[in-house]
């Protein structure tokens, strides 16, 4: 019952102080924020330290220069935030823009085919082992926890795997390459003259 009564008085003081000063804490905010959002998330940021930090707060009619205090130190971490966010704004927009190599990104675009296709007739824990390895880019010993073996296995289905996927693009590669060519011969398979 004591608990309960703590909480009842706790909260009864906190909204007396809201009651009391809400309007000369938001009107503090609003003159010092550039924006009006920003002014709010002040005011509601100002309240919450007052709630959490309750038992430090003079009483009614002397916490408001305590509430814009806490007020004036929210108001200067905005502004030191948005400082940082606009210079950081400026550096990125100073950087050269990146060139793309569209041929390469072609050919980047194939490649990556080729291997997905490959990847995807392995059989299921090839798949994985590799993904862990190489997309995930776990260690052998992060790897054998994962799947439940030893990092000695995890080393042997890794090579075993790496071997499985070669062979499955090079084959890819013959098909790919076998597709393309018959694309640029006038000579269409199949059918009878």
């Amino acid at each position: 019952m004591d608990e309960d009564q703590g909480r009842g008085d706790a909260l009864s003081r906190f909204q007396g102080i809201y009651e009391t000063h809400y309007r000369a804490v938001a009107a503090y905010t609003r003159r010092r924020a550039p924006d009006p959002a920003d002014a709010q998330d002040a005011l509601a940021e100002t309240f919450t330290i007052a709630w959490r930090r309750l038992p430090e707060l003079p009483d009614i009619d002397a916490a408001l220069p305590w509430l814009y205090g806490v007020a004036r130190r929210v108001l200067a971490n905005q502004r030191r935030g948005n400082r940082r966010r606009d210079d950081l704004s400026t550096r990125l927009r100073g950087q050269p823009a990146q060139t793309v190599d569209v041929e390469g990104e072609v050919v980047t675009s194939e490649d990556r085919h080729i291997v997905l296709a490959a990847l995807h007739r392995l059989r299921d824990a090839d798949q994985e082992i590799l993904r862990l390895a190489v997309w995930e880019e776990l260690p052998h010993r992060e790897i054998a926890q994962v799947v439940g073996c030893s990092e000695a296995s995890v080393a042997v289905r890794l090579h075993r795997a790496r071997g499985r996927l070669g062979r499955e693009i090079g084959k890819e590669e013959r098909r790919h390459g076998q597709e393309g060519s018959a694309g640029a011969s006038p000579h269409v398979e199949g059918r009878e003259s």
